[in-house]
C-alpha cells in the first residue's frame, strides 16, 4: 500500500514545482521521463525550506526550519515521512545515494537567511555553496545515475551553473530582498548607493560562471542535457535583460521572460538538440 502513498508524494512534489516555477517545470519536461520525479522531489524539498525563511514572517521561523531539518533526516533514516514532500525527497536521496553533507550545507544556508545581515566575501561564498551549488550537485547525482567518476568530473561545472543561477536571482530580486527582507547578499556593495560599476563587476562574475558551466552541460548524459540546457538558456536570456538595464532600474522592476519568449526558447533548444548542436 505504501506504493500508493509514494505516488501521491511524487504528485505533491510535481505540483509544488509547477506552482512555484513555470520555467523550472519546463526544463524538467525536457529531461528523460525517468528523471522527472527525482528532480521534482529535489525542487519540492528546496522550495519548502526556502518558503519557511522567505514567507512565514508571522510564525517562529527558526523553530519551523529546525523541525523541517529534523523531519528530513528522520525521513531519510526511516525511509518514510508523513510529509509528502519529505517522503518524496527521502526516496530520491536513498535511491541515488545523494551525499547527506549536501543537504546539511543547503539547510545551513537557509539558517543564514533567518537573520538580517550583510555578507562578507567568505559568508557570501558559503551561502552560494549551500543555497545553490549543492542543489546542482544533488541533481547531478541523479543525472549521472550512480556513475561516481562522471559525477566528480562534472562537479565543477555543476557548481558554477548553480552559482550563476543564484547570482542572477540575486540581481533580479535585489530590490525586494533589500527593501522587504533586509537582505544584502553581495559583499562590499552598498545597496543604498548601488552604482553601474557595482552592477558591472557582479555581471562579469556571472558571465564567467555561465561560460564555464556551458562546457559541463555539453558533457551531460543525453537523458539530462537538453533539459539543463533549456534552463541555462532561460537564465542567459534573463541575465541579458538585466544587463541591458541601468543599476537603478533593477531596484524597481522584477525582470522576467514572457511566456511567448519561453515558447521560442523551448523550440530553439529542441531544434538544437535534434541537430546535435548542444
Amino acid at each position: 500500500m505504501k506504493q500508493k502513498f509514494d505516488r501521491l508524494s511524487a504528485e505533491f512534489s510535481k505540483i509544488a514545482t509547477q506552482r512555484y516555477s513555470t520555467s523550472f517545470s519546463l526544463g524538467i519536461r525536457f529531461l528523460n521521463k525517468e528523471l522527472h520525479h527525482p528532480i521534482y522531489a529535489i525542487y519540492g524539498f528546496v522550495r519548502f525550506a526556502d518558503e519557511i525563511v522567505d514567507s512565514f514572517h508571522e510564525y517562529d521561523k527558526p523553530m519551523l526550519l529546525a523541525q523541517f531539518k529534523k523531519d528530513c533526516f528522520e525521513a531519510i533514516e526511516n525511509g518514510i515521512s508523513l510529509n509528502p514532500i519529505l517522503n518524496s525527497f527521502q526516496q530520491v536521496v536513498r535511491q541515488y545515494n545523494i551525499d547527506h553533507q549536501l543537504i546539511h550545507l543547503f539547510l545551513k544556508s537557509m539558517e543564514m537567511d533567518l537573520d538580517k545581515q550583510s555578507f562578507s566575501q567568505e559568508k557570501y561564498e558559503e551561502y552560494i555553496l549551500g543555497s545553490a551549488e549543492v542543489v546542482g550537485l544533488m541533481c547531478l547525482f541523479v543525472f549521472t545515475g550512480g556513475d561516481i567518476n562522471r559525477y566528480y568530473e562534472l562537479m565543477p561545472a555543476a557548481k558554477k551553473l548553480g552559482s550563476a543561477f543564484q547570482k542572477i536571482n540575486f540581481l533580479r530580486d535585489i530590490g525586494s530582498d533589500f527593501n522587504n527582507l533586509n537582505r544584502t547578499y553581495f559583499p562590499d556593495v552598498d545597496l543604498g548607493r548601488f552604482t553601474e560599476e557595482d552592477k558591472r563587476k557582479i555581471e562579469q562574475d556571472i558571465e564567467q560562471e555561465l561560460d564555464d558551466a556551458l562546457a559541463g552541460i555539453k558533457q551531460l548524459p543525453n537523458s539530462s542535457r537538453q533539459g539543463v540546457f533549456l534552463a541555462y538558456e532561460y537564465y542567459r536570456q534573463l541575465f541579458n535583460k538585466i544587463k541591458s538595464a541601468r543599476a537603478c532600474a533593477i531596484f524597481s522592476k522584477r525582470f522576467r521572460i514572457s511566456n511567448a519568449r519561453k515558447m521560442v526558447l523551448l523550440c530553439d533548444v529542441f531544434l538544437k538538440n535534434k541537430m546535435n548542436l548542444i
